[in-house]
C-alpha cells in the first residue's frame, strides 16, 4: 500500500490558506487513489521532540563514530523515532506558509530533528553529502500573504521556497511539485488568485 504523509506547518486551522489548498489536493488524490493510505501529521501537535544540547552532542558523537550515551542517547532515540515516522511514507504533501520571509520555526525544528547522519544523509570527506531519502516524491503548498514575485523588497523576500526546495533535494527527494498562493491581501483580485491556486492544487494531485 502506498502511503502519502501530509505534514502541516500551519497552526491556523480552518483559517489557513495552505491547509485549504491541502484539503483540495487530498480530496482529488483520494478520489484517484482510494487504495492509498493518507496520514496527517500536524507539526504543532506536541509530538515533535526538541533538538537541544543533548541531541546536538549525540549527533557529533555519531559523526565521530561513537555511541551516544546518557541524555544524548535518549535524544538520539527521539530523533530516530521521528525520522522513522517520516521515512515510512512513499509520498509527501507539505503545507508551508511563509513566516518572516522564511518557513515556520516548527518546520525548521522538524528538519533539524530528522536531518541526521545515517538517516536523512550520509557524508564523505571527499564526496560531501549524499541524500538517503530517495525514491519518494513531494508536493509542496507554499503560501504568503504579502510577498509575491515582482512586488519589490518592501513586500518581503523569498527565503521560504528556495530553502525548503533545497532541503528536499539535499535529502534525496528530487521529484518535487510546487503550488503557490501569493495573493497580496491588499489587492482586489484575491479570490481570483485563490481559485487559480486551488485549481493548481487539484491538477498537481492528478499527477502525483
Amino acid at each position: 500500500m502506498t502511503r502519502l504523509l501530509h505534514i502541516s506547518a500551519s497552526p491556523r486551522g480552518t483559517r489557513s490558506e495552505s491547509l485549504a489548498l491541502a484539503a483540495t489536493f487530498l480530496e482529488v488524490y483520494r478520489e484517484l487513489h482510494p487504495e492509498d493510505e493518507v496520514v496527517e501529521w500536524d507539526l504543532w501537535d506536541g509530538s515533535l521532540p526538541e533538538f537541544g544540547p543533548a541531541a546536538a552532542a549525540a549527533k557529533m558523537d555519531v559523526f565521530a563514530g561513537l555511541e551516544p550515551s546518557g541524555a544524548g542517547a535518549e535524544a538520539w532515540r527521539a530523533a530516530a523515532g521521528t525520522f522513522r515516522r517520516f521515512a515510512g511514507a512513499d509520498k509527501y504533501l507539505f503545507s508551508v506558509p511563509m513566516w518572516n520571509s522564511g518557513i515556520p520555526y516548527i518546520l525548521k525544528q522538524f528538519i533539524d530533528v530528522i536531518s541526521q547522519p545515517g538517516m536523512v544523509f550520509d557524508f564523505d570527506g571527499e564526496l560531501g553529502y549524499t541524500g538517503l531519502v530517495t525514491g519518494r516524491k513531494a508536493a509542496v503548498l507554499y503560501t504568503s500573504a504579502v510577498y509575491g514575485e515582482g512586488r519589490g523588497p518592501r513586500f518581503g523576500a523569498d527565503f521560504q521556497a528556495p530553502f525548503f526546495d533545497d532541503w528536499l533535494r539535499w535529502a534525496g527527494i528530487t521529484d518535487i511539485t510546487a503550488v503557490t498562493f501569493r495573493p497580496n491581501l491588499a489587492a482586489t483580485d484575491v479570490e481570483t488568485r485563490r481559485t487559480r491556486a486551488h485549481a493548481d492544487a487539484a491538477e498537481a494531485a492528478k499527477t502525483f
